[in-house]
């Protein structure tokens, strides 16, 4: 199993256990620029729900993404975008 599936999997899965419609949920795996970012995309009215009061959700996912990111010896950065429905 490659590192960067397990990571994307374990995105895709908090997150979806924190918002209202999982089926919004998208978490897509830019490599390049000497790191790998991942790109999460929620519904517009969840991306509150996803940061949390001061942040403090989004920090804790950048925190346990900063461990694996040291464990591998990798540069990971963490994006949450809205999710435009049309």
């Amino acid at each position: 199993m490659e590192q960067g599936d397990m990571v994307e999997r374990l995105l895709l899965r908090v997150v979806r256990s924190l918002v209202d419609t999982p089926k919004n949920v998208a978490v897509e795996c830019l490599s390049g620029n000497g790191g790998t970012t991942y790109r999460i995309q929620v519904a517009d009215a969840e991306v509150g729900q996803v940061i949390g009061k001061q942040g403090r959700i989004a920090r804790s996912l950048r925190t346990i993404v900063a461990a694996v990111a040291m464990k591998e010896k990798r540069r990971i950065t963490l994006d949450i975008e809205r999710h435009h429905e049309g």
